[in-house]
């Protein structure tokens, strides 16, 4: 049987937005390696001296590509760099890469957002917001144009918590017609200071932003064949094109990756909360394959047609639990060592925040100060305290991710399986309901350790690990013993001075 989702891509030229992004790379990573597509568009900025065809070559160096430049060497070939930048009016797209764009386009991915919890109003909007709107008007003059994904969050609407494959524009405080309009009017500075006002519930600029452009494809796509894609907390590859890919910090791998290193001890997670994580390469298929449905769908009506939503989230039997995160990574400690800790790692967690307030001033300052001072001893730089300042400042930032709940419906993102043939089933796979989450943990701790701490996965490299694991177990325990005594003796000091 053939794959009619590889039939669709064949000779097909595509815009992807948030090229060089977590995402943005993995989805062109994978339309390069199944199908036959003729071009990609990929928009990046220059960054850090690099303009945009030095950083597409350094892609040749990342592991995401190396399956993929084995089986194909020239593949990387059929990506067409288009300078721009999502912060800028019209994209900062020149004139003849914009008319080249119009012209030849026939698929949009709109990937690019800024995911910074706490970056100023203007920016995120400008990035998130007024870039979707700045797409859709582009993508509306596209003759050959046959589908529109806009990737948005599950947490686009986090201020409820029951979240259907719906739109909210409810729960915003403004349109975001007139957010946008005062963003023309005002300066930086004033617009960024009627963020509290603006935001409402919503409990950062991200989520705020990402719901007001989630509202322009409501109000804006007009009979564009346009669907939203809605992923939980993106985190590390299953399965293709390496188990356990990831390069970035983001979310929940930020405090595992905090907890491995011994670095991070305490946190305000609400165990019992659901963990609403996903695999990115899950979330790079069911993009394609969202893309292939909306195409065909607009073929079969001659209505204006209406955006459809995905929610993608594990739910039913195989949803997990914070805790289940949690224990993972207890699990595999042992299994995948980090040379570079500097303690046994451990994590106790807890719901009330003035007691994470009070515990971080005993697992992270003491001992920060303590090695603080011992680095001053032997003539180095002090770090730990600053640091641990760095920690505490991201986790409040995460607060409410860590310790709040959501649930979620997917019946779209059900029905969208459905319709595929098993071929694609296989070839286009984002099914969580047959993840194996254990199997899934092993595989992500793993690159974890590979892609972010860059530790070999060599069986030297792992002895090295568990000799030093197992130090700092018997340096842990010993700690244990010596503050169990000394409360010990300290109570009875205290009783005798009363008795």
């Amino acid at each position: 049987m053939e794959s009619e989702i590889k039939e669709f891509y064949k000779d097909k030229t595509i815009f992807i937005s948030g090229a060089s992004g977590f995402l943005g790379r993995v989805i062109i990573e994978k339309l390069l390696r199944a199908t036959e597509v003729k071009r990609i568009y990929a928009l990046i900025r220059p960054k850090r001296g690099k303009d945009i065809r030095e950083r597409i070559a350094e892609w040749k160096t990342s592991p995401l590509f190396d399956v993929l430049l084995k089986a194909k060497p020239n593949a990387l070939d059929c990506i067409c760099g288009i300078a721009g930048d999502c912060a800028e009016p019209e994209l900062g797209i020149s004139a003849v890469d914009r008319e080249l764009l119009l012209q030849q386009t026939e698929l949009v991915m709109h990937s690019a957002a800024t995911v910074n919890f706490t970056e100023p109003l203007h920016v995120a909007l400008d990035i998130n917001t007024r870039a979707t709107r700045c797409m859709l008007q582009l993508a509306k003059q596209m003759p050959r144009l046959v589908a529109f994904v806009h990737i948005s969050t599950a947490y686009s609407n986090c201020v409820i918590h029951h979240i259907t494959d719906r739109f909210y524009p409810e729960h915003l405080s403004c349109h975001v017609s007139q957010v946008l309009q005062l963003r023309e009017m005002l300066s930086t500075d004033m617009f960024d200071r009627m963020a509290p006002v603006l935001l409402d519930k919503f409990p950062n600029t991200y989520t705020y932003t990402k719901a007001l452009a989630e509202q322009v494809i409501q109000t804006e796509s007009g009979d564009l064949p346009v669907c939203i894609f809605r992923p939980a907390a993106i985190v590390a590859s299953s399965k293709e094109p390496v188990s356990g890919w990831i390069d970035n910090l983001y979310g929940p791998i930020a405090v595992l990756y905090g907890v491995a290193i011994g670095v991070l001890r305490v946190a305000p997670i609400d165990k019992e909360a659901p963990s609403n994580i996903v695999p990115v390469d899950g979330c790079s298929n069911l993009a394609l394959v969202a893309a292939w449905r909306t195409a065909m769908d607009a073929k079969k009506t001659a209505a204006p047609p209406t955006a459809t939503i995905y929610n993608y989230v594990a739910t039913g039997s195989n949803a997990i639990k914070n805790k289940d995160f949690t224990n993972a990574a207890e699990g595999v400690r042992l299994d995948f060592p980090l040379e570079q800790s500097i303690w046994y790692p451990f994590l106790h967690t807890t719901t009330f925040i003035w007691l994470y307030k009070l515990a971080t001033i005993f697992y992270h300052l003491l001992p920060g100060f303590l090695i603080d001072v011992a680095l001053r001893v032997r003539g180095q730089k002090p770090k730990m305290v600053r640091i641990y300042g760095k920690i505490h400042k991201n986790i409040d930032v995460l607060q409410n991710f860590l310790t709040e709940s959501w649930t979620f419906e997917t019946p779209n993102v059900d029905r969208l399986r459905q319709s595929m043939s098993a071929v694609d089933q296989q070839l286009f796979d984002f099914d969580l309901n047959g993840l194996n989450w254990k199997e899934y943990f092993y595989r992500a701790f793993m690159g974890m350790r590979a892609y972010l701490a860059e530790e070999p996965p060599t069986e030297e490299s792992l002895k090295r690990g568990r000799l030093i694991l197992k130090r700092f177990y018997i340096l842990h325990r010993l700690l244990q013993f010596t503050l169990i005594c000394i409360g010990i003796l300290t109570a009875r000091w205290i009783l005798r001075l009363f008795l």
